[in-house]
């Protein structure tokens, strides 16, 4: 069997920076172990598998240790294959996931818009290895479902921190959301999560982290609808348009092909 292979930097106009994901498209499912075997051979943070069905797809991500619920930056570049190879004359597309439907619309200037849930954050107190394992003392922590959100008071709080991971193995939601008001953008962030990307502990760039940090800021920076720069300012970095809608959040970015091949089976 021969399954085709994408590769594709996401949230990024050039490569070797943004995120790179595998984007496996499928005729039917696989069974759920060989999915896991090939991400963790792909060995990215994400590899995504999609399928069509009923005019859209199913779309399932992949890190190499486990399946996981939501992935902005494997959706982005599942749409731009679709988008600009499969279906090239195609202006959106939906995929239905386990977070719900999510769909990838063209937008201005080349970008590509994700529609995803928002995912909102309110206070909490920091467990002591939060602020153990970050090595630093933040203006405020908060969580959401998913993740802890930690505010630090300037972009360089957050550009020097150097986690301790094995110390943040041990908290209670799956990644921490580092973030602050930016220099050249309305606000930056990093992502971690020591547990889950098992062997990239740092994110370089996280879709997802966003539907966190696009409520958030959007209250904070008094900016309603309307767009908003984020850059994720890990070493490959990352650049987002941002928009907050309610209950949903617009999340626009780039994405450049990188690899193109197939996996035998």
């Amino acid at each position: 069997m021969r399954i085709p292979l994408y590769q594709v930097d996401a949230f990024s106009t050039k490569l070797f920076s943004g995120n790179p994901a595998a984007v496996c498209p499928l005729d039917e499912w696989l069974d759920d172990d060989v999915l896991q075997g090939i991400a963790a051979e792909n060995n990215l943070s994400e590899t995504a598998f999609f399928v069509a069905q009923n005019g859209g797809y199913e779309l399932r991500w992949f890190t190499p240790v486990a399946e996981v619920d939501l992935c902005g930056h494997a959706t982005l570049a599942s749409a731009w294959v679709i988008l600009n190879v499969l279906k090239p004359s195609q202006e959106a597309v939906s995929f239905d996931s386990r977070s719900g439907t999510l769909s990838v619309q063209r937008g201005e200037n080349g970008l590509l818009v994700l529609d995803f849930p928002s995912k909102p954050a309110s206070s909490k107190e920091a467990p002591k290895a939060l602020i153990e394992g970050l090595g630093a003392e933040p203006v405020e922590v908060l969580a959401a479902e998913r993740d802890y959100l930690v505010v630090f008071e300037t972009e360089d709080d957050v550009r020097k921190l150097k986690p301790d991971f094995r110390r943040l193995r041990t908290i209670d939601r799956l990644g921490i959301i580092v973030t602050a008001p930016g220099l050249s953008s309305d606000f930056v962030s990093r992502f971690f999560s020591p547990a889950l990307l098992d062997g990239f502990p740092e994110d370089p760039v996280t879709g997802s982290a966003h539907c966190t940090l696009i409520p958030f800021w959007a209250e904070r920076l008094n900016r309603g609808d309307t767009w908003m720069d984020a850059r994720q300012i890990s070493a490959r970095g990352g650049r987002l348009a941002c928009q907050h809608l309610g209950d949903r959040v617009a999340i626009g970015g780039d994405a450049v092909l990188y690899l193109t091949g197939s996996i035998e089976l």
